[in-house]
């Protein structure tokens, strides 16, 4: 049962911080997602996390303002071909709040490696690495662990590898897009926050899913305006 490695919800504290431990690999952190927590640092232990108010961002309401489809057509977006280099730059030690560190790069290259973790990267019209996300997929689950955009060169990046992101999602039939906390950032993208236990609910609805493939070996790129034209509908304008 995975309630005997968390507890039951019932009897976690009233707050985001469930618990910690020494202890951080990735079929611990396997068994985390499922049951509603995720793993982030906390102090010199590694923090578990459900926090009480839930981020999630239906497929059917990201918003793509006119400035965003402008951006995106600067852009390509690419699927898992740049994992590595997508986990490096949302681990820049430069960037504010950073939180990832060793442990987490480790046990989060592991769960590439055996297919569960996943990158979409953006890059510009002379072939550079400017956005990305990852994060990891479980039956009808994806959950958003992080997103990097270059500052200079980047402009919309990430909102663009989220765009695609969304795209497949849709077209797999996955349906719930975990980003954690609410930021203005997010909420300006179209994510609401729900309650713990009613998180817990969608989450055991979406494990029960058996979604279609979600990226074949080597997914295509694709362009930033065939994006936009693929979300185009009332809840995208």
């Amino acid at each position: 049962m995975l309630e005997s490695v968390f507890g039951a919800p019932q009897q976690w504290p009233r707050g985001d911080l469930i618990g910690y431990s020494d202890e951080f690999d990735p079929a611990l952190a396997l068994v985390a997602y499922q049951c509603g927590v995720f793993p982030m640092p906390f102090e010199a232990w590694m923090g578990w996390w459900s926090p009480m108010s839930r981020a999630i961002l239906p497929l059917d309401r990201l918003r793509v303002p006119r400035s965003l489809r402008k951006s995106a057509s600067r852009y390509s977006t690419t699927v898992n071909r740049a994992f590595p280099e997508v986990l490096a730059a949302c681990a820049d030690p430069a960037r504010p709040h950073g939180w990832i560190d060793e442990r987490i790069s480790f046990a989060y290259t592991a769960l590439q490696q055996a297919g569960y973790a996943h990158s979409v990267e953006t890059w510009d019209d002379e072939g550079r690495l400017v956005g990305g996300l990852y994060g990891v997929r479980i039956a009808g689950l994806f959950a958003g662990e992080s997103m990097f955009h270059h500052p200079e060169l980047g402009r919309d990046a990430s909102k663009v590898a989220l765009m695609r992101l969304v795209v497949d999602l849709r077209a797999a039939g996955v349906e719930l897009l975990d980003v954690q906390w609410q930021t203005p950032h997010l909420a300006s993208l179209g994510s609401l926050e729900v309650p713990r236990h009613a998180y817990l609910g969608m989450l055991g609805t979406a494990l029960e899913e058996e979604p279609g493939p979600l990226w074949t070996d080597r997914p295509p790129r694709v362009a930033g305006w065939e994006l936009v034209e693929a979300l185009r509908g009332p809840a995208h304008a």
